[in-house]
């Protein structure tokens, strides 16, 4: 069986050759077939506070700017942030909008797109889940997530980024229990092509919006949700840190679920992790 490949490397000075970096350990831009197509990025915008709570946009505009030389024909980044605040206001505070148009992406606010309802097959806790339309709509999808700690949830990485591609009158009922695993389950609905993680800089402590800050200094890449999320783990495990990452990172509810349902690897012996 073939392992998965994680890129995990020190960001440098130039951020877009660090990214460059990043995905060529993976395997290089060409695998994913970007020339000619629409391509989707989901980044975390929860709220308008500033990264490690948010994407950082500088980091979205790298990624806009590296997908267009690889011959991607239209870049959306798509968004809804937390169900107490306006989406487009929280895109316009963050300088996303910005940012991201100038580089030549459309921005879209979720909110105001058309929304599907999908069944989750082998869900526990969470049977259907409305989802943006557009991702039924483009060829390939890019996950852009940051990482941090989550008071509620333990962590944010790429299983989690799909809250934020949930229509808003459902979130409030998916924190009623179960929180992490519904995480897990609705990651299940989506398909990414690739993740980029932004490592950083990171919260170890509380999360989403505020915590205590750490630097690793670290951008990673796989094409595997559950196996980037293990190794983000890993890197805030080791900040000595008052935070709910207790459980071993595999008996993690997020990635225990993941695993159960089947979105990723199940152990470490079926990913790599490369560092130069």
């Amino acid at each position: 069986m073939k392992q998965v490949l994680v890129s995990k490397i020190k960001a440098g000075y130039d951020l877009k050759a660090s990214v460059n970096k990043a995905v060529r350990l993976i395997g290089g831009w060409n695998q994913f077939g970007f020339k000619g197509k629409r391509v989707l990025l989901k980044p975390n915008f929860n709220t308008d506070d500033p990264f490690p709570a948010s994407s950082d946009p500088e980091f979205i505009k790298a990624v806009i700017e590296i997908l267009y030389e690889n011959g991607a024909k239209k870049i959306i980044v798509g968004e809804s942030c937390t169900h107490f605040m306006r989406t487009e206001k929280v895109l316009c505070n963050s300088r996303l909008k910005e940012v991201a148009e100038k580089a030549g992406a459309e921005v879209l606010n979720f909110d105001k797109g058309k929304w599907v309802k999908k069944p989750i097959p082998g869900a526990r806790y969470l049977k259907s889940a409305k989802i943006p339309a557009v991702f039924d709509m483009v060829d390939r999808v890019v996950f852009v997530p940051c990482l941090k700690t989550h008071k509620y949830a333990r962590f944010t990485g790429a299983i989690k980024l799909t809250m934020g591609a949930v229509k808003k009158l459902q979130r409030m009922p998916i924190h009623f229990g179960h929180l992490e695993e519904k995480f897990a389950e609705l990651a299940a609905l989506f398909r990414p092509d690739l993740i980029i993680m932004d490592a950083r800089k990171v919260f170890v402590t509380e999360g989403p919006a505020h915590g205590d800050v750490e630097n690793p200094e670290l951008i990673m890449a796989s094409t595997d949700r559950i196996a980037i999320d293990v190794e983000g783990v890993k890197t805030l495990k080791r900040y000595n840190a008052k935070n709910r990452l207790t459980p071993p990172t595999w008996e993690t509810p997020q990635i225990k679920r993941a695993v159960e349902m089947g979105i990723g690897v199940k152990s470490e012996k079926e990913y790599k992790v490369i560092t130069k």
